[in-house]
């Protein structure tokens, strides 16, 4: 197999594993963004990219004799700009965040700053050419056309007959 094929393998999760140029990927939307920045930095729009950052949100530490691990972050990609600005980029699919992982980017943000952290999301419809939306962005979408659906034919009220 050539590095520029892929194979497919399912996950526990029915996401699909992608393996592209040697390297695993979780789904086949993180796969695509990293196809996405392998062309932008050949094109010299970016610097570089770097695949799963580890970053500390907590260091281990002690509570009343228990140890407690350190609280990490690892995000798909760090983008490396022209100007040597980090953005930070986890490849989510809309209705996948979870508490935890709102949590921890709440850590980030605090802890790093510096970093721009975004959540990015492959939507053909709403996405910019390639498909990619900020996950805030469609999550807007969605709701606001869940309320646009809701109130489309105003509500649902059922009147009695009337009695002769």
């Amino acid at each position: 197999m050539s590095s520029s094929q892929e194979l497919i393998t399912i996950s526990k999760y029915k996401n699909k594993k992608v393996i592209i140029d040697e390297i695993e990927f979780d789904s086949r939307d993180e796969s695509l963004y990293y196809l996405l920045l392998k062309s932008q930095k050949e094109n010299g729009l970016i610097k570089d990219f770097i695949l799963q950052p580890k970053y500390e949100l907590l260091p281990e530490f002690e509570y009343f004799g228990r140890k407690r691990q350190a609280m990490t972050y690892t995000p798909d990609f760090n983008v490396i700009h022209l100007d040597d600005s980090i953005t930070a980029v986890d490849v989510k699919s809309i209705g996948t965040a979870t508490q935890q992982g709102e949590l921890r980017r709440k850590l980030f943000e605090y802890r790093y700053p510096d970093i721009e952290l975004i959540w990015v999301c492959r939507n053909l419809k709403h996405g910019d050419k390639e498909g990619w939306i900020l996950y805030e962005d469609l999550k807007k979408i969605y709701r606001d056309n869940k309320k646009k659906k809701k109130w489309k034919w105003g509500p649902l009220i059922r009147f009695p007959k009337e009695v002769k």
